[in-house]
């Protein structure tokens, strides 16, 4: 398994938005940036990741699970494009800050410190886990 994170301006895609999905889910469209749209490729059923609040907020307030492996982003006819689909797995107890990750050791290689820009990014065990402890998640989904 692995983690990830999903950045989303809360004014175009929120949390609340998201949780309201359900089971059914989401697709993660509108990415269109090699890097971010490569992360999604990587992905599996199952995979695990942190919904974070961009540009308002800046903050960890849920986790997420990927649903659906890549395929066509439905909202652009080009090729190039692909997405996977979310569903909402848990909110955060205490959102996560990007402040705190910033002045949290730990945390200084993850992606959200080092490559701030990037909207789909990948999360190792340990950052994971950190984010997870700092949100008040005693037993993380995994």
């Amino acid at each position: 398994m692995a983690y990830w994170l999903f950045k989303s301006e809360p004014f175009k895609w929120s949390w609340e938005m998201q949780k309201a999905r359900g089971d059914k889910g989401e697709q993660w469209d509108g990415i269109r940036n090699y890097q971010a749209r490569n992360n999604m490729r990587a992905m599996k059923v199952g995979d695990k990741g942190f919904f974070y609040h961009s540009n308002e907020g800046l903050e960890v307030v849920g986790i997420v699970e990927v649903c659906s492996e890549i395929h066509p982003d439905t909202t652009i006819d080009d090729p190039r494009w692909e997405c996977v689909d979310i569903r909402a797995v848990c909110d955060m107890p205490k959102p996560v800050t990007l402040k705190d990750v910033k002045a949290n050791p730990k945390l200084a290689e993850m992606s959200l410190v080092t490559s701030m820009r990037l909207s789909v990014q990948p999360v190792t065990d340990e950052e994971y886990l950190e984010v997870c402890r700092m949100g008040g998640l005693d037993k993380p989904p995994r």
